[in-house]
């Protein structure tokens, strides 16, 4: 990388944080708690709004994993969430009425909240529809992996994001609350990814799956990026630039080995696709807060309106995390 886009890189990241910091404005602090985290804790940031009957079970999957405290910034939610929220004893929440899309889709105010809060401690962003799969997680805490990460001198952790759905039509399980999703939404695509490298930001660009096989079928370079890196040791001078697709300083997105070799890598079991997903993507696509003109929501709503399943005979069935290696969709790299 030559010294100008080295510098040109420098100064967007610049620019993210003073955003940042203007954007804090927005948010109102509901419930403050964060005088309780301790200097080890596992922290985990997510944007949300409407998702009150998703929050029981989501809550209860990331604390069995091991995180210490929440924060929440709630974007103008009428569904109970908020209240739901404030009342968590390990939850902090915002609260906003501002434009998701001109906070870049949220990420203004989690770069925020983690420049504040998250200095020094690990810490993971998803939303709450995106469950962590990572290499022995069945046998083995969060904690584990990040003190493997802290002596391995790795800062960030790279997840692919997996769209889970269910067999047969989306609405013919309704999901009840505190409900595994992944109980109804138990299927994947195995195949079907196509990989690239950003050469600005040095990540990978991960597409496929379901969104492209079914609702960009015509145009897969339009469907969402699978790519994340949702685990980061935070610091103060870092800031995500899209999602939790790419950050700056542009190493952390190094998630790979350029060598051929293999690092470790973990999944998000991504599960949008339920009952509730039809009335979701009506309401997101007539608020018209999302990326490109919402036009990943104008896809979903031609499409479903036809025929409301995804599930094919190339479909595979959910088991566990070593069944997502062997498919060669995340790695334990050298972690034994």
């Amino acid at each position: 990388m030559g010294i100008f886009q080295s510098y040109g890189l420098r100064l967007q990241r610049k620019r993210w944080r003073i955003r940042a910091v203007r954007k804090r404005r927005e948010l109102k602090r509901v419930a403050n708690r964060t005088g309780q985290i301790r200097t080890d804790d596992l922290l985990l940031f997510c944007t949300q709004r409407n998702e009150r009957i998703r929050l029981p079970y989501f809550l209860e999957y990331y604390r069995k994993m091991g995180i210490g405290h929440f924060f929440f910034v709630d974007n103008d939610s009428d569904d109970g969430s908020l209240d739901y929220l404030a009342d968590q004893p390990d939850v902090s929440v915002w609260s906003t009425k501002a434009s998701y899309k001109r906070a870049r889709f949220g990420v203004d105010w989690l770069n925020w909240l983690q420049r504040k809060y998250a200095h020094g401690h690990w810490a993971l962003t998803v939303d709450p529809d995106e469950f962590l799969v990572f290499p022995f997680c069945d046998t083995r805490p969060l904690r584990a992996l990040t003190d493997w990460l802290d002596a391995s001198s790795i800062k960030s952790f790279s997840a692919m994001l997996l769209d889970m759905y269910p067999k047969g039509r989306l609405d013919e399980q309704p999901y009840q609350s505190g409900q595994n999703p992944i109980d109804i939404a138990c299927w994947f695509d195995s195949g079907n990814y196509t990989i690239s490298r950003n050469h600005r930001f040095t990540n990978l660009w991960i597409q496929g799956g379901p969104r492209s096989r079914v609702f960009f079928a015509d145009e897969p370079a339009k469907a969402p990026a699978l790519n994340k890196v949702p685990l980061v040791k935070w610091d103060k001078r870092y800031a995500y630039v899209s999602s939790t697709h790419m950050l700056l300083p542009r190493g952390l997105n190094q998630v790979y080995d350029e060598w051929g070799g293999e690092k470790a890598s973990g999944v998000l079991l991504h599960a949008k696709f339920l009952d509730t997903f039809s009335a979701k993507a009506a309401e997101e696509l007539e608020r018209s807060q999302h990326y490109a003109g919402s036009v990943e929501y104008k896809a979903y709503a031609e499409r479903l309106k036809d025929d409301p399943q995804l599930w094919c005979k190339w479909s595979e069935r959910y088991i566990n995390w070593r069944q997502l290696e062997i498919l060669g969709l995340m790695s334990k790299g050298n972690w034994a």
